[in-house]
């Protein structure tokens, strides 16, 4: 089968231009689902109150455990995908396309219609109470039943992206995102639906980009589409996913007890004005984190093809151009969240005194102080992601866990006996610092003690053309 052109500008294309060429869809595209969560929450704190901002807050590790499983097949299937058609495997790419689609459906259907018969019991132990409980309940009623339409578009598009066609997937993200925008006006701010608003605008934004989606891979002329006998399961390829998609899965699941963490340890000592700062604070960084990550989905396709094709020179200089890339989008963040705390904030809340008040305070606080390290964030998260993209899910779920949950944790139960608020600001700060460190020493002993052997000493060309095929 002869190579399609999207394949062969991967093993030869100059690695800058590829990774920009495939980075800056994935951004757009992340920055975009970033977007999905700062528009619902500034429209929520300005029409709904700071409650409401709260129980979005306390809400989220429920959600952030929906994007888990679906990261699982999602990001497992388009690293296997960018791996088999380095390979020239096509057989198994496109199967591994039929199961993308069929455990998406099945997983959407189970994990988002069995919790809503105890929704309410859920909610109880996330530490949602009082007037957090109605906002919250109607919020992620919606989320919940229309999670099998987000999880379908949300894995296929990461496979659109491995597949060669990111400005595609940029596009149904943007699509989406227009959509999100639109109805969260009208549901939320014109028809007054509050939080049952903001999670229709969510399920309807994603189920037009779920459209756009699916018509790509019907269409033949795709490097990877629909057609007959890929779409029953195999053991061995579905184990194969799940490792592979293993890492980012179990990251958000750290996220989520980590977020749980948080906001026990800011409910006890601010109560439930200080789960909805961490709950803005926690926005405004995720933005900037999701940009490095468009970064580390760029970097995927490209890591993973050159891997199986067996150009190791190729796959270390797009892990160099990764990190560079990453480490000044968090320098950036860092300078805005410095210079400028108090002002991001009021995007969310409306000082209107009283509670208002005081949240903004506490938030404005808790994004100073946890911005202290952010740069150095960038570079670690390139790091464990570029892992799972070669397909070592071991060692990224290490890496990714140390920051989430191995270093967090300890600081987050150790810190605030002594220094309250701070002490909760703090900890993630002292996680960064010691994350950052050993995915460093990680990455140079890998680059040093186990790629390098495999590389032939070729100088690399300032053109980097890459004319010679690296063994």
């Amino acid at each position: 089968m002869q190579k399609d052109a999207k394949l062969v500008e991967l093993e030869s294309k100059p690695i800058a231009r590829l990774l920009a060429q495939y980075s800056l869809p994935a951004i757009v595209g992340m920055a975009a689902m970033s977007v999905y969560n700062l528009v619902d929450a500034m429209y929520i704190g300005q029409c709904c109150g700071p409650y409401a901002i709260a129980a979005m807050a306390l809400a989220f590790p429920i959600t952030n455990l929906m994007v888990a499983v679906g990261s699982m097949i999602g990001l497992g299937c388009s690293s296997l995908a960018s791996i088999s058609l380095g390979q020239q495997d096509f057989d198994r790419a496109f199967r591994i396309l039929g199961h993308c689609l069929v455990v998406s459906i099945l997983s959407g259907l189970l994990l988002g219609l069995l919790p809503v018969v105890v929704l309410e019991q859920i909610l109880g132990v996330f530490g949602i109470s009082g007037q957090t409980m109605k906002p919250a309940y109607d919020f992620m009623l919606v989320l919940l039943l229309g999670y099998p339409i987000t999880n379908m578009f949300m894995n296929l598009n990461h496979l659109m992206r491995a597949s060669g066609y990111p400005k595609q997937a940029m596009v149904s993200l943007l699509i989406s995102l227009v959509v999100n925008i639109s109805s969260a006006h009208l549901f939320i701010y014109v028809l007054d639906w509050g939080m049952t608003g903001a999670g229709l605008s969510i399920v309807l934004a994603q189920g037009v980009g779920l459209i756009w989606v699916i018509s790509h891979f019907l269409h033949r002329s795709s490097v990877l589409h629909f057609r007959g006998g890929i779409y029953k399961l195999c053991g061995p390829i579905l184990r194969r996913i799940c490792m592979v998609g293993l890492p980012p899965c179990l990251l958000n699941a750290c996220g989520c007890l980590v977020v749980v963490a948080y906001n026990y340890a800011l409910q006890s000592c601010e109560g439930p004005m200080g789960a909805g700062a961490f709950g803005i604070i926690n926005r405004v960084i995720f933005f900037f984190v999701m940009i490095v990550l468009g970064i580390t989905q760029g970097m995927q396709p490209i890591a993973g093809y050159n891997l199986g094709m067996g150009n190791y020179g190729r796959v270390k200089r797009v892990l160099f151009y990764a990190m560079l890339a990453g480490s000044a989008i968090t320098t950036f963040g860092w300078l805005m969240m410095e210079l400028f705390p108090r002002e991001m904030v009021l995007l969310f809340v409306k000082d209107t005194g009283g509670d208002s008040s005081r949240l903004i305070d506490i938030s404005t606080n808790g994004t100073r102080i946890m911005a202290l390290v952010f740069p150095i964030i960038g570079s670690q998260i390139v790091i464990g992601n570029f892992f799972q993209a070669i397909g070592r899910p071991v060692m990224s779920i290490f890496l990714n866990m140390t920051r989430q949950f191995i270093f967090l944790i300890p600081c987050l139960l150790i810190l605030p006996r002594h220094f309250g608020t701070n002490g909760v600001w703090f900890s993630q700060v002292l996680a960064d610092v010691l994350s950052a460190t050993l995915g460093f020493i990680v990455i140079y002993l890998f680059l040093t003690r186990i790629l390098v052997k495999k590389t032939y000493q070729t100088p690399i060309h300032d053109s980097d053309t890459d004319s010679h095929r690296h063994a």
